[in-house]
């Protein structure tokens, strides 16, 4: 009971701070998922609208394998974790790619855009667009080399029980999504010539010490 002229204030009821909350929050969710979306259907834009003219090539590669070299605090919420405790994890989906080259064997722009069940088999991807070269060329053996920003996003590990924060993804525990800007990502591709139009490929995004990806796939000449 509160007397006039008590400082003590009346108890917000949970349930109403809790809603108190989750609308102080709507307009930064709604942020972000805005920012992942625009991120997502850029890279699909900007293929469509240079497909017609150069040499280009699109490319679908699958996921993959994750490794974590100093392993994973989260191990125990990765069901693909053969060695339980993150150094090795597999994943589930796929990534669709197109290249531009601005000069003829040597230089390109690449957009990517991958959705897959991450470490957890919750929902990810990303999205990316950068510049690559080609490292060296020789026979039916390709390597090609390339950087630029990447924004990574994946539903929200706090609501797994056990989650532990990493320091990785940005969110909060009520966001829908965790997120990472990465203004500089890298990425080494390795391809073998099967025929004129049809590569195999593979690829290797070296984020040590967090994390080394690797996928497979093909990748398919437009205008060789």
């Amino acid at each position: 009971m509160a007397f006039y002229g008590s400082t003590t204030k009346p108890a917000v009821p949970k349930a109403k701070l809790a809603e108190c909350q989750a609308l102080a929050l709507a307009p930064r969710n709604m942020l972000v998922k805005k920012l992942i979306k625009s991120f997502s259907v850029l890279p699909l834009v900007w293929l469509f609208s240079l497909a017609s003219y150069g040499q280009s090539n699109v490319n679908l590669k699958f996921f993959g394998v994750s490794l974590h070299p100093k392993g994973e605090i989260n191990a125990p919420l990765m069901p693909l974790n053969p060695d339980k405790k993150g150094y090795l994890v597999f994943n589930l989906g796929g990534a669709l790619g197109y290249e531009h080259f601005l000069r003829r064997d040597k230089f390109s722009v690449k957009a990517i855009q991958a959705l897959y069940a991450d470490c957890a088999l919750q929902v990810g991807g990303f999205s990316h667009v950068g510049v690559r070269w080609v490292v060296f060329k020789k026979g039916r053996h390709s390597l090609n080399g390339g950087i630029g920003p990447t924004l990574v996003f994946r539903r929200n590990w706090y609501r797994l029980k056990g989650y532990q924060y990493s320091g990785f993804f940005r969110g909060d525990k009520n966001d829908r999504w965790q997120y990472r800007l990465i203004p500089l990502a890298g990425e080494l591709e390795y391809n073998l010539m099967v025929s004129e139009r049809y590569e195999l490929s593979t690829g290797l995004i070296p984020g040590y010490p967090s994390l080394i990806s690797i996928s497979f796939g093909l990748r398919r000449w437009i205008n060789p």
